[in-house]
């Protein structure tokens, strides 16, 4: 028997990391886990509004107060409906615990911060599909956590992409 795992996901909702969601939650969710979403807002903090979070991202936010949209609009992320209802039944149907976790900043240093914090037992993220030359230019934020975090990182690509 397996003890119950702390599985992260990084979502910034584009198509890719939908679907990096939905392969933790068709491939790794198991009664009893905890997914967390993870994300980095690449603004910097609103200086009154956000302060105390800068450093150490918010509070654990549960699957309930993420469906609110007032509650999103605090933290200034929009509602994504196909989000919240994949994360509704996986909460249902596989009974994980689902909670979110926000950040401001680089998303690569973030990304491993969250790692740590939440002390993941793997973390799952979307590739964005960059080519050879963006990739070099901008860096990859895959690339910098796989070598970074202290866990598992699978990068779950487009299928549809053609890319390799």
């Amino acid at each position: 028997m397996t003890k119950d795992r702390n599985v992260g996901v990084a979502m910034d909702f584009s198509k890719s990391s939908k679907n990096a969601l939905k392969w933790a939650i068709d491939n790794l969710a198991d009664k009893g886990d905890t997914l967390f979403i993870i994300h980095i807002n690449p603004n910097t903090l609103d200086e009154s509004r956000h302060q105390l979070w800068a450093k150490s991202g918010t509070p654990l936010i549960p699957l309930s107060e993420f469906r609110e949209p007032e509650v999103m609009k605090k933290y200034d992320v929009r509602t994504d409906i196909e989000v919240l209802d994949t994360l509704d039944t996986a909460s249902r149907q596989k009974e994980v615990n689902i909670v979110t976790k926000l950040y401001w900043g680089d998303a690569r240093e973030k990304l491993v911060q969250a790692v740590e914090d939440l002390k993941l037992d793997s973390l799952i993220m979307g590739s964005r599909g960059l080519g050879t030359i963006r990739r070099i230019l901008l860096g990859s934020v895959s690339n910098y956590v796989i070598t970074h975090a202290p866990c598992p990182v699978t990068i779950v690509k487009d299928s549809s992409s053609g890319q390799h």
